[in-house]
């Protein structure tokens, strides 16, 4: 399967340090923890809730890179929690890291619905006249526990920022 990763262009497409910042299926000092998106939206949104961009003008500044990664065998385990949990603001962050760890005990990783991205909306788009938006699908998180030397990337793109259009289909942060 490939899934995708938005990453700072200056570092490599994983994360190598147990020191890499605290997110929703981590805390500090439990990493590394890799985590992946199905779409190129998806990997956008990610960011973009993140760092919780809603203005247009502020993509100008945005410059990150994509990467397409394989992965070989994706996590099949899934958090027990309410999907209003999984894709919560940070308070829902706690109870998510506890869940993981245990997953984590049991499991490489796991795979949960993306946290960034609104429910039903297009993902990808159709040559049909132009380009159309192509149908809503469900939008998932890969994530992996530990350092992944194994998995093999491509940088899709290198220096970008992602679409105006996408803005309207991330989920706020807070």
């Amino acid at each position: 399967m490939i899934v995708f990763r938005h990453a700072d262009a200056r570092y490599p497409f994983l994360p190598e340090s147990r020191g890499q910042p605290a997110a929703r299926w981590h805390a500090r000092g439990e990493g590394p923890v890799a985590y992946f998106s199905e779409t190129p939206d998806g990997a956008w949104a990610e960011f973009l809730r993140h760092e919780e961009i809603t203005d247009p003008a502020d993509l100008a500044g945005v410059v990150r890179s994509i990467w397409a990664v394989e992965l070989p065998v994706p996590p099949a385990t899934a958090p027990r929690l309410p999907v209003a949990m999984m894709t919560g603001g940070t308070s829902t962050y706690p109870t998510c890291r506890a869940e993981a760890r245990r997953i984590r005990a049991r499991a490489p990783g796991l795979v949960a619905p993306s946290a960034a991205l609104l429910p039903q909306t297009p993902s990808g788009f159709r040559a049909d006249g132009g380009l159309r938006p192509a149908a809503p699908r469900r939008a998932r998180v890969f994530v992996l526990f530990g350092a992944q030397p194994s998995l093999v990337g491509w940088c899709a793109c290198a220096a970008g920022r992602p679409r105006s259009d996408l803005l309207g289909r991330v989920r706020r942060l807070s």
